[in-house]
């Protein structure tokens, strides 16, 4: 994006600039940012894979709500984004949770 950024949101309590009509997942990666969760077993890094809410890669806790697709969830100025908990996998009856890619 060109334009300055209007807005600001925080990651693990970390300031970060954000554009209007950015996902989260767009957010954190023009920020730098490229993983915010790991897999279960290996403990590998996991953030934006497909880009469009089809696998559970990207999963993180906006404003307290655990298990959000950082890919589908638009920014708005002030909210509080964490690394994902746990496992990081979607909460029962959301989804196999399979399609996309494995998770190691």
């Amino acid at each position: 994006m060109t334009s300055d950024p209007t807005w600001t949101v925080t990651f693990d309590g970390r300031p970060i600039p954000v554009h209007p009509g950015q996902s989260v997942g767009a957010a954190l990666t023009d920020a730098g940012i490229r993983s915010w969760r790991s897999t279960r077993k290996e403990h590998r890094p996991r953030g934006l894979f497909c880009g469009i809410g089809i696998c559970y890669d990207c999963l993180i806790t906006v404003d307290d709500q655990l298990n959000q697709r950082a890919c589908l969830t638009p920014v708005r100025p002030g909210m509080r984004l964490e690394s994902a908990v746990a496992d990081g996998h979607p909460p029962p009856g959301s989804g196999n949770g399979s399609a996309g890619s494995a998770d190691d």
